[in-house]
């Protein structure tokens, strides 16, 4: 307990907890567990009081010296190997399942389909437990181990139940998910079980679930992880650094993320902020954010934006407009009233980026095409793909620009999905399903289904033929 004090007393000297409110102002010490402001109930982040080194090159240097030769297990984590821009001292008690460090693959296939010469995805489904989710729990379970709590409570569509059922697990918490009953892929209700966690399907939607967690939140023995956890999002920027390092610190013209409760894209926000504030790269990338159609309140905010709103040069709305009933068969994102959609809207209006929407047969399809990548993802991971070739054919991206979308969660995490599709039996959460009617099959663009044939060699051979 002396050394986690000590490591506490260090690092509130280089960080505050800040209200996003500007007319408020408001900041608070780290060791003050909150998630809201108290004064005027906005969100939070972490403001880093950072030094720009007097030679970038000498900070980039360490940092890939420490991924390529790690001694120790802070050095092999994609998120505390970056532990200069971190709100934590060295001898915090680092949680951490070796996250991060995710590829960055080149897709043709999906660039041809977008209508790009070259598109690159980052893929988080790498993460330990199949998500993005990771890098930030990392950060959070560490500063509730901090903070001296013993459990750890989170609302979720199914990644981030996983994520903290397995990081809490690691730190000897007690884990406590909040899920939208009948409304979660199976494989990721199977990880949290699996993982130890206390498992509580609720009678509602994903937003009633995070309406009982604030609430939750006022007990002083349990710690909050979901995204509206500031520390969440000091893991999740790492993302940004990673990414710069594998683009040879070459800064993209676009980063393009799916949007749901809008942690993600505040957490690259805020990331590709602080690389530039510290003068590790010359510009920002431009941040897009796609949600699906039935779950995007935050694109239909951003459609309303006056020119001069979309340019910075006037204030942004204060109120957003959730969506009731959210319906989308990418789950992860199926979130009608995300909370941190303030701090995303100005991270992306700051990098001159786009928020739009997109349909369940683009989703789906766009998913498919990543799949013939050989790379694979969950549903809302592919927004991203679909997003693009959207964005592409509106001209807001140039086909010779350099893009790099961010995957997700991984494809295993909702295999029913994947299945349907190539079977022609995958049906939209539509409105007019649960009403009675008979909603039609989403028909795919690269439906391959399985093929039935006789047991023999002739069969088989004919069946190989008329493949090539």
């Amino acid at each position: 307990m002396e050394k986690i004090a000590n490591a506490v007393a260090r690092t509130t000297e280089k960080a505050v907890q800040q209200c996003v409110n500007h007319a408020c102002g408001a900041s608070y010490a780290l060791r003050e567990r909150l998630y809201v402001c108290a004064k005027c109930g906005e969100t939070l982040e972490i403001e880093c009081r950072l030094t720009p080194p007097g030679d970038p090159s000498e900070i980039r240097a360490r940092w890939a010296a420490a991924r390529a030769n790690p001694k120790s297990p802070r050095d092999a984590s994609g998120v505390w190997r970056f532990l200069e821009l971190l709100p934590f001292d060295e001898d915090a008690p680092f949680v951490t399942l070796f996250e991060g460090n995710t590829p960055l693959f080149r897709a043709p296939r999906s660039a041809n389909y977008c209508g790009l010469a070259d598109l690159r995805l980052k893929h988080q489904g790498y993460n330990p437990t199949g998500s993005f989710k990771d890098t930030g729990m990392a950060s959070a379970i560490t500063q509730a181990v901090i903070s001296g709590a013993r459990t750890a409570v989170c609302a979720s569509t199914g990644n981030t139940a996983a994520s903290l059922a397995a990081y809490a697990a690691r730190a000897n918490f007690l884990a406590a998910i909040l899920l939208p009953r009948g409304q979660v892929s199976a494989a990721k209700l199977a990880q949290s079980l699996d993982y130890g966690a206390l498992v509580l399907e609720i009678d509602g939607n994903f937003d009633d679930c995070m309406r009982l967690i604030q609430e939750l939140g006022d007990d002083p023995a349990i710690y909050v992880a979901n995204s509206i956890n500031p520390f969440r999002i000091e893991g999740q920027k790492t993302v940004a650094f990673e990414l710069m390092e594998q683009c040879s610190w070459q800064v993209p013209d676009h980063v393009v993320v799916p949007g749901g409760n809008m942690g993600n894209s505040t957490a690259l926000g805020k990331g590709f902020q602080e690389l530039l504030a510290l003068g590790l790269i010359r510009r920002l990338p431009r941040l897009s954010v796609i949600q699906a159609e039935g779950a995007a309140p935050v694109a239909r905010l951003f459609a309303t934006l006056t020119a001069a709103q979309r340019a910075g040069d006037e204030e942004l709305p204060e109120k957003l407009q959730a969506v009731e009933n959210p319906k989308t068969l990418a789950t992860a994102i199926k979130i009608g009233a995300p909370v941190s959609w303030k701090k995303a809207l100005r991270a992306v209006v700051r990098s001159r980026g786009q928020v739009i929407a997109v349909t369940e047969q683009e989703i789906a399809d766009a998913k498919a095409i990543i799949g013939r990548d050989s790379i694979g993802c969950e549903p809302a991971s592919a927004t991203t793909v679909a997003g693009i070739k959207r964005l592409v054919a509106a001209g807001h991206i140039q086909p010779g620009e350099d893009v790099v979308a961010v995957l997700t969660g991984h494809m295993l995490k909702d295999p029913d999905y994947i299945s349907n599709y190539h079977r022609g039996t995958l049906v939209p959460d539509s409105a007019s399903k649960e009403a009675g009617a008979q909603a039609a099959p989403i028909r795919g663009a690269f439906q391959n289904s399985p093929a039935r044939v006789a047991a023999t060699k002739s069969a088989i051979l004919a069946a190989l033929k008329q493949r090539q």
